[in-house]
């Protein structure tokens, strides 16, 4: 009996241990789910909607860039897309292969598709191929039953209506790259297929131009399938542009232009916006937007004509005889020479051991500051500047916007260079000579400007003496208020405008040819012809060869800045012509039918 009782009281007690155990971890079970679900209620909750909503951001529209007179440079067009969603299908190869079979994709484009598979997530779509036809979208739609994954996709694609014609203005938008996302944190580069500003306006104005993503959110199950929309938060739309560009300018201007390889630029004289700006040969943007292909880029890339390069901003070229109002100005305003100095020529100057010649091989006498600038003579310009110097040349010019980058702020833009004394020691070691003031004279040698940079100091002439800059977007007229005059004696420059107007208006001028008289509204301006090659002493004598029987790439650079009208000027033009031959017969009469349209279209505009 007692044996039993002992037996009892040990079951009895290892019940209740075991009993108290199941209690405890019951306990410790009733805890554990009140903490998680009171305490980490709001934790646990965001976790399982993280679960069950996919966010997807959605993209604004970009802005749409306009001409002066609202006509779209840039816009937006509706882009089919064929888009792969690697969760809805079983094998991501089978389908691209299918997918190959009824549309070609090409090394580059797969090898994309491939790096987005691995880069997004599996419901993200993926862009298989963009700016369908609606032949192809009904092909694909028909396919889709036997295609899993792959769906058509209504987007938007940047469009540029007139292509080559804007080109190196606007530039163009293509794909993100790993640099871009380094440099730009905003969410709406990592979406798939979004594109953003290279070059041009389009980079130059990018943030304006993107907008602000919007928010989608998405119900899906558990492999990442859609189910359903819950909730959408629109973003922002790019901004639109409004730009100073005349499109209709544009046009004449690439027609002028026609093959030939160069660049202009025409400006308002007293506000400094700009009309027109163009570089030739072109390219056509609408041929980035969707990547261009290697073959059409190596085309552009080894052009001898260098279609890629904005020549405008980024083409440095020496300024011949345009430059010989800096000259002028700075003998001017120096007290070196005045209204009544004259310099004779008779074709030839000697300095040191070296001969400098005048275009104009039998001389043209002797001239004052008005005749030498109405007749482009060289050795003027070498005896003045050999007076003045180099130090107040380059002063001069640096004031009149040379050698120096405008107000555009392209990433492209170059310099050029206004040398001097200091600036010869700081990049040659070597002190300036006397023969090279000669040569910068007549604006060859060391000096290299770029045509906005020769726009502005004609506009900078032509307004006389505002300090007016460059652009491409509307200026207010508080602003223009604000150009500070130069400073710059009126008499001094009301000589150089003389000039200007005497080299295409009267008798033995170098423009003369290119003279119009509009509604008694007239040009002024100034030829100028750079050597690429240099003349030997034995052509001199034997008969240099006429520019048209020398190959392309040797003849001479043409050149022409100039203004009108006449008496009260508005607009400022600069053209290059590369390898043209001369300024007279190429430049100049493209500049005067640029600044007669701009007169014909002001008047239609009124």
């Amino acid at each position: 009996m007692n044996r039993d009782n002992s037996k009892g009281k040990v079951l009895i007690l290892r019940t209740l241990v075991w009993g108290g155990i199941q209690l405890f971890l019951l306990l410790v079970i009733v805890v554990r789910l009140f903490y998680l679900q009171v305490y980490e209620a709001d934790k646990y909750k965001t976790m399982s909607e993280e679960n069950r909503i996919s966010s997807r951001i959605l993209v604004p529209p970009r802005g749409v860039i306009f001409d002066r007179n609202g006509v779209p440079l840039a816009d937006n067009k509706q882009n089919f897309q064929a888009m792969l969603v690697a969760e809805q299908t079983n094998s991501v190869d089978k389908t691209i292969e299918q997918f190959k079979k009824l549309m070609p994709l090409s090394d580059k484009e797969e090898a994309r598709v491939r790096r987005d598979l691995k880069r997004y997530r599996r419901f993200v779509p993926i862009k298989l191929k963009e700016g369908l036809s609606w032949e192809e979208v009904s092909k694909i739609l028909l396919a889709t039953r036997k295609m899993a994954g792959v769906v058509v996709d209504d987007g938007l694609s940047r469009s540029y209506p007139f292509g080559k014609q804007t080109a190196h203005v606007l530039g163009y938008v293509a794909a993100v790259s790993e640099d871009d996302l380094k440099k730009d944190s905003d969410p709406l580069l990592e979406t798939p297929g979004f594109k953003i500003g290279k070059i041009g306006l389009e980079k130059r104005y990018e943030k304006t131009l993107r907008g602000k993503g919007g928010n989608l959110k998405l119900e899906v199950n558990a492999v990442g399938r859609i189910m359903k929309e819950i909730e959408r938060e629109d973003g922002e739309a790019g901004k639109p542009l409004n730009l100073t560009i005349d499109s209709r300018l544009q046009q004449k201007a690439f027609e002028l232009f026609g093959e030939q390889s160069g660049a202009a630029v025409l400006m308002d004289v007293n506000s400094g916006e700009i009309l027109m700006f163009i570089s030739m040969p072109s390219y056509d943007s609408n041929d980035f937007v969707q990547g261009v292909s290697q073959d059409l880029y190596n085309v552009l890339l080894y052009d001898e004509k260098q279609p890629l390069i904005n020549k405008a901003i980024a083409g440095r070229y020496s300024p011949g005889s345009t430059f010989k109002m800096m000259v002028a100005l700075a003998a001017l305003e120096a007290g070196v020479i005045n209204k009544e100095t004259k310099v004779g020529c008779t074709g030839k100057i000697s300095f040191g051991n070296h001969l400098f010649h005048c275009w104009k091989k039998p001389g043209h006498g002797a001239l004052n500051v008005v005749e030498a600038l109405q007749h482009s003579c060289d050795v003027f310009f070498y005896e003045v500047a050999h007076k003045v110097g180099i130090d107040r040349i380059a002063a001069m010019a640096r004031r009149f916007g040379l050698g120096e980058q405008t107000a555009l702020k392209f990433d492209d833009e170059k310099a050029g260079v206004i040398p001097d004394k200091a600036w010869k020691m700081a990049n040659f070691g070597e002190a300036w000579q006397g023969g090279e003031t000669l040569i910068a004279g007549i604006g060859q040698g060391y000096v290299l400007t770029t045509p906005i940079q020769l726009a502005v100091m004609t506009a900078r002439i032509a307004n006389g003496g505002k300090m007016v800059e460059p652009s491409l977007t509307k200026v207010s007229p508080k602003k223009i208020a604000k150009f500070k005059d130069m400073g710059i004696n009126p008499a001094h420059m009301a000589l150089i405008k003389e000039g200007m107007c005497s080299v295409v208006n009267r008798p033995g001028g170098t423009a003369l040819m290119s003279a119009f008289d509009y509604k008694g509204k007239k040009m002024c301006g100034k030829t100028g012809t750079t050597q690429v090659k240099r003349i030997t002493m034995k052509e001199r004598q034997t008969g240099i060869v006429k520019q048209e029987d020398t190959p392309w790439k040797y003849r001479n650079h043409a050149l022409f800045v100039g203004y009108a009208p006449h008496d009260k000027p508005k607009y400022a033009v600069a053209v290059l012509v590369e390898h043209g031959g001369g300024g007279s017969s190429v430049a100049a009469p493209i500049a005067s039918k640029l600044l007669k349209e701009a007169l014909i279209l002001d008047e239609e505009n009124e």
